[in-house]
Parts: structure tokens; sequence; C-alpha cells
């Protein structure tokens, strides 16, 4: 079973993950409402249960400004292989950190942590640990990271309360096969989920 962005984001809030702002729009009249209690700018992207890999397919548009932008924005992600709907977010600030779930035949869960964003598979800069693991080991998982370089005590605090949440993830859904959240926006106050997709067996 796959949960798409939306659905995703919606299990990962009920589960004390703190996720950014959004709204959900399937046809034009519905974005109107959505928008409202957005502020500017805004970032669109394309929701549907086959699409996984949003940036590639031109699925998240970004610094949109006001309304007539945000209809042009969505009359180009409804025709998109797949579109169901349009994924509404404030336009988060910080630094992009991945983190995510991976079940393997061999050693259960794996957890990762790494550098986020559209370049993740790039830069190829992430550290695994098989579940369960403790907060020193979470620490040292960033640290094994070149991301940790730009991020500060709270920033990397933030990241290691993120890890912890998954792991308790695992234990309360041992049926994940597979978790992505990339980017977790990371700031001084907090780490936000922005995007997100989970696998369930």
């Amino acid at each position: 079973m796959f949960y798409s962005e939306k659905e995703a984001e919606n299990f990962l809030e009920k589960n004390g993950f703190v996720v950014i702002k959004r709204g959900y729009a399937n046809n034009e009249k519905g974005l109107e409402n959505a928008l409202k209690g957005f502020k500017f700018p805004l970032v669109m992207k394309v929701s549907g249960k086959n699409i996984v890999h949003k940036n590639s397919l031109g699925g998240i548009i970004l610094n949109i400004q006001d309304i007539e932008k945000a209809k042009k924005a969505f009359v180009q992600l409804s025709r998109i292989y797949g579109f169901e709907g349009v994924v509404i977010q404030e336009q988060g600030k910080g630094k992009e950190v991945l983190v995510g779930i991976k079940k393997t035949s061999d050693f259960g869960h794996a957890v990762c942590i790494g550098a986020g964003g559209v370049n993740t598979e790039k830069l190829k800069d992430v550290s695994f640990r098989i579940f369960p693991f403790d907060k020193k080991e979470a620490e040292k998982m960033i640290s094994e990271t070149r991301v940790s370089r730009k991020l500060n005590k709270e920033e990397k605090d933030a990241v290691v309360k993120n890890l912890l949440k998954i792991c308790e993830l695992i234990k309360n859904y041992s049926n994940i096969s597979e978790l992505d959240v990339n980017p977790l926006m990371v700031n001084k106050k907090q780490a936000v989920v922005v995007d997100a997709r989970i696998v369930f067996e």
C-alpha cells in the first residue's frame, strides 16, 4: 500500500511529526478556497497515487507570488499524467535534510539521514543505522554526514528528535517498508516535514 504525499503527511502529523502548513485542491474552484489563509510565496506540487518522482516530472512549482500565478500553476500541474490534485504549501525556510526508512530482508528496518533536496541522489551524503538505536547513536549518524557541517547544535538536536520519532514509528507500524521525508526543513526553531511518501507491506 502506497501513501501519496497528502496521505503520508497526514499520517506523520497524527504520529507527532511537525508538518508544514498545507492545503489540497483538485479543481480550480477548490484552489481558490484552499488558498485562503495562506501567505505568499507558495509551493504547489502535483498529487496522485501513481506519481512518485514529482520533481523529474516538473510537478513542483516554487515561488508562487499571487493568486493568478497559483491558477496558472494549477493548470500546468493538471496536465501531468496521473494528476489527482495539488498540494499547496507555504514556502519553508531552512536547511534541507533527508530522513527515511527502508525495510531489508536481512537486517529489518534501516533508518537513514543525509543531505536533502532535489540533489539528494547526486550528493550521496547518507548515513544508515539498523533499528533500534538510541539518541547517542542518532547523534553519531548525523556526524557521519557532510550536511551536518551546515547544522548548528539546535538544528542537529531537532534532527535527532525526528530520528527518534522514526524509531517510534517503526515500533508502532512494523509494516512500513519504505518512508522518505525529503526535505525535512531544519531551522533554529524546529524540523518540519515538507514532503513525504510511505510504502506499507
